[in-house]
């Protein structure tokens, strides 16, 4: 019996000694190649983080990433948090298929699949539990009931005499693939009195707005997740890195977007005004808030062809296949002004807004001619000349090692009267019929046919000089190309695209 004993106890010593050996920070396990799978086969559940250390999301997560971690080990919880800095780790965030930062992965008994939860510790804690325990608590006494209601600031709650019946299974299903909030499910009596519910079905408690709505209708998985994105966010949303998942991500795809000061001396009267119509068009359309006073939302103003002194101003976003934007007839907030320009959007009476500098006086003056949305379709569907356009952004490092290339180009071609060479910075100008994703993107606008072919070959003088010479055949994009190339798109582009409108 002895060597038994001596032998658990040296397994246990040798374990302990295992997860000692493992660096951590924060109570994050740091990985690497040749730790990385002796830690996932040692634990049942780890929630792995692979991150790049300049990268300004990455930086943000931090510290909530941290907090969960300390929270979940305070727990004794047997899920861990760990994280893997793939630009050392590369062989590793190539075999996890690693493509942005950061891209988080959930492992249980070493099988992974992605991370879908929030950004906060709160919102990682409850994605993990729900993945790893039962999708909704058992309420048993008012007092669990008070606490589970103020644990979070939204909570779902089924009540059903009967858990066995049909509809408290289907309220079980959507809780278990609905991971953004708590779910909790309860038979008795005191508890339903306790919060005034008169008869079985599913309320939603939040701690904004109303206060709580009630699930009516027919009662389905998809109809009990509906309901719960319809209302689990406030009337009007402050757009920030934790909320930008949740926007751009739920189910309502028109986002009336209010850009202003939060210092503003009228902050709270308009305020009150966009919250007064956001409640005629709930589930329509998104009403958002962004703070002008934050650094990291001037990129979005720019986006918008807005600056800190025209705010505040709204503009309304449409997610289609493309982002179709719109802009209000005046800058005057009012509750008047905002139903009208929101139903103005909605009843298609609002022209889509495109963003447009000035014709330079001097556009055409230098070899490169320098387009803008005013004056792009005259030159470039100029059937007499092949027009070559550069569509650039400023801050582009790809951009700027392209420019002195385009600008000799431009040189060799000044004397051909065939042939225009142009370029135009696509973050100020927008075209209704051309949509740039990636910088730099060259396109040939043909002669004769005004037929578009992309360009991606070689950016060269000899490799352009050739697409343009065989008249759009070397190095020319095929469709599907055109969607995958891989350019910059700024820092942290995919995530950034997503969070940042």
């Amino acid at each position: 019996m002895w060597f038994r004993t001596f032998g658990l106890l040296f397994l246990c010593v040798v374990i302990a000694a295992g997860e000692d050996d493992i660096k951590k920070e924060e109570n994050v396990l740091v990985l690497n190649k040749d730790n990385f799978e002796k830690v996932l086969k040692d634990n049942k559940y780890i929630l792995v983080e692979f991150y790049a250390p300049w990268c300004g999301h990455c930086k943000a997560l931090a510290p909530e990433y941290a907090k969960a971690a300390t929270q979940l080990a305070d727990e004794k919880s047997d899920i861990k948090l760990a994280k893997v800095d793939a630009t050392e780790e590369t062989e590793l965030a190539e075999k996890h298929g690693v493509r942005g930062y950061p891209t988080l992965k959930f492992f249980r008994d070493s099988e992974p699949v992605d991370y879908s939860g929030g950004r906060s510790a709160d919102e990682i804690i409850l994605w993990l539990k729900k993945k790893t325990g039962p999708p909704a608590l058992t309420l048993k006494t008012v007092e669990e009931t008070k606490q589970f209601k103020e644990g979070s600031e939204v909570v779902i709650i089924g009540f059903y005499k009967d858990l066995e019946s049909k509809e408290a299974k289907i309220f079980l299903e959507a809780a278990a693939v609905t991971d953004d909030y708590p779910f909790a499910i309860t038979s008795q009596d005191e508890i339903y009195k306790e919060l005034d519910v008169q008869k079985d079905g599913i309320v939603l408690f939040k701690k904004f707005d109303e206060g709580k709505n009630v699930y009516e209708g027919d009662l389905t998985v998809d109809n009990v997740k509906k309901f719960v994105k319809a209302n689990s966010l406030p009337l009007v949303v402050e757009f920030n890195h934790e909320s930008a998942q949740k926007i751009f991500g739920g189910e309502i795809k028109s986002h009336n977007l209010l850009f202003i000061s939060k210092t503003a001396s009228d902050y709270e009267k308009i305020l009150e005004d966009f919250r007064s119509v956001a409640k005629e068009f709930k589930s329509k359309v998104l009403f958002v808030t962004i703070d002008t006073d934050e650094e990291d939302h001037e990129r979005i103003m720019e986006f918008f062809g807005l600056k800190k002194e025209d705010t505040p101003d709204m503009r309304l976003i449409v997610l289609e296949e493309e982002m179709n934007k719109f802009k209000p007839e005046t800058t005057k907030i009012t509750v008047e002004n905002i139903r009208n320009f929101v139903q103005g959007v909605l009843d298609g009476k609002i022209k889509q807004h495109l963003l447009s500098q000035d014709i330079p006086e001097d556009w055409d003056k230098n070899p490169v001619k320098v387009l803008v949305a005013k004056n792009f379709d005259e030159v470039a569907f100029d059937k007499s000349k092949d027009v070559l356009v550069e569509f650039y952004a400023p801050w582009c490092g790809h951009c700027k090692q392209l420019s002195p290339i385009y600008d000799e180009l431009g040189a060799k071609y000044k004397d051909n009267d065939k042939v225009v060479i142009a370029k135009m910075d696509a973050t100020v100008n927008e075209l209704e019929h051309t949509k740039i994703n990636s910088f730099p993107t060259i396109k040939l606008y043909k002669r004769d046919t005004n037929e578009v072919v992309e360009y991606n070959g070689e950016r060269t003088l000899e490799g352009i000089g050739k697409f343009l010479e065989t008249d759009g055949d070397y190095g020319r994009a095929a469709p599907d190309e055109e969607e995958e190339e891989e350019e910059e798109e700024g820092e942290d582009d995919d995530q950034k695209k997503r969070d940042e409108l």
